[in-house]
């Protein structure tokens, strides 16, 4: 992707004036901004001939591109992720937003995964996005690690943590697995894993097949990956991927071939494939990220953009993240404060909790 930054700054005050406000025009009403309407709005008063002579060489750039045959111009991603890194102009989080967010986390009630929920909804409610709160994962040390053939194409792995906390976890077994097999597996995996949390296992057990590949007994190698390790513990509401406000982004508008996209994008998220995902999108620094349309491979399709931020414990770990989904005509200079201030909210509630 060609440096933005250079771009911009290369470019002179009047065509940075005019793509800022194609994009503020876009981005405000999803609409092509034309030269006759950027006329009435520039502070330097140009004919519509020169704007048009300026969206052409910001076009020939591939910042704006052209949808339909009309004159009007609106960004591409690249000219999104200029305009985002270096014209974006953040807000300060609104008084009523701030007080629907904290909302959520009053009350007696002591369930952290209620009050997740009630986190997800609300974001969703303020951003008229589809939020997203990844739950945190337990990583207390590990005492036993069970395996329960349920069927031949599922089956349970049982966790049970040395502070007492169990879990279930369901997920798809090798193919041709036996219930004896899996027994085998678990005791090997039980030789290594006490004391250890589950990433640390998934680690070692990771350095283990690099250093002994031909050694390590593959059933369970391939049930630490896909069981373990899984994120698919249905039933369990000690970590799962909350997903709030779908129809916000089903009824922004759109062709139908976008939205049957973004239909896929929540029949994929719905079965928690990829989950993992929004946690390794944050692992890169801490604050909210931006990605728009094909930066981030799991909206790539849905044409969507993602605004993403981790949420830490009392430790300054990562242990999850919290996110909206839109359109790529988001507001961003809104949304980034909210999701700012709900990563915070959630990171004091799973301290203050633990």
């Amino acid at each position: 992707m060609p440096d933005t930054k250079t771009i911009l700054t290369e470019m002179n005050d009047r065509s940075r004036e005019v793509f800022r406000r194609v994009v503020e025009g876009y981005l405000e009403t999803g609409s092509p901004m034309g030269s006759r309407t950027l006329t009435r709005s520039l502070s330097e008063k140009v004919s519509a001939a020169t704007i048009r002579n300026v969206m052409q060489d910001l076009e020939f750039l591939g910042l704006l591109d052209s949808p339909h045959v009309s004159a009007g111009r609106i960004p591409t991603e690249l000219g999104l992720r200029m305009f985002v890194d270096g014209l974006l102009e953040v807000g300060n989080l609104a008084e009523q937003d701030r007080e629907k967010l904290d909302a959520t986390v009053g009350g007696n009630n002591a369930d952290v995964a209620h009050k997740l929920d009630r986190i997800g909804a609300a974001l969703s409610g303020v951003t008229q996005g589809a939020s997203l709160v990844l739950s945190p994962k337990h990583e207390a040390p590990i005492r036993h690690i069970e395996f329960v053939s349920l069927s031949p194409t599922r089956a349970l792995a049982v966790l049970v943590f040395a502070d007492g906390h169990v879990e279930n976890r369901i997920f798809a077994p090798p193919m041709g697995q036996t219930p004896s097999s899996m027994r085998e597996a678990a005791n090997f995996l039980n030789a290594l894993a006490e004391g250890k949390t589950v990433s640390e296992l998934k680690r070692i057990m990771q350095t283990e097949v690099k250093a002994r590949r031909q050694e390590i007994d593959q059933l369970a190698r391939d049930l630490i990956e896909s069981g373990a390790a899984i994120w698919e513990n249905e039933g369990d509401t000690s970590e799962r991927l909350i997903v709030r406000g779908r129809s916000h982004l089903l009824d922004s508008g759109g062709e139908s071939e976008e939205l049957e996209r973004i239909r896929s994008l929540f029949d994929d998220l719905e079965r928690k494939r990829d989950i993992t995902e929004f946690l390794e999108l944050t692992e890169e620094g801490e604050g909210v990220r931006i990605f728009i349309g094909s930066e981030n491979k799991l909206f790539s399709l849905s044409g969507s953009s993602l605004v993403v931020s981790p949420y830490m414990n009392a430790d300054r770990k990562i242990i999850g993240a919290v996110g909206v989904i839109g359109p790529t005509r988001l507001n961003y200079g809104r949304i980034v404060p909210i999701v700012d201030y709900t990563a915070q909210l959630v990171g004091k509630l799973i301290s203050d909790q633990s």
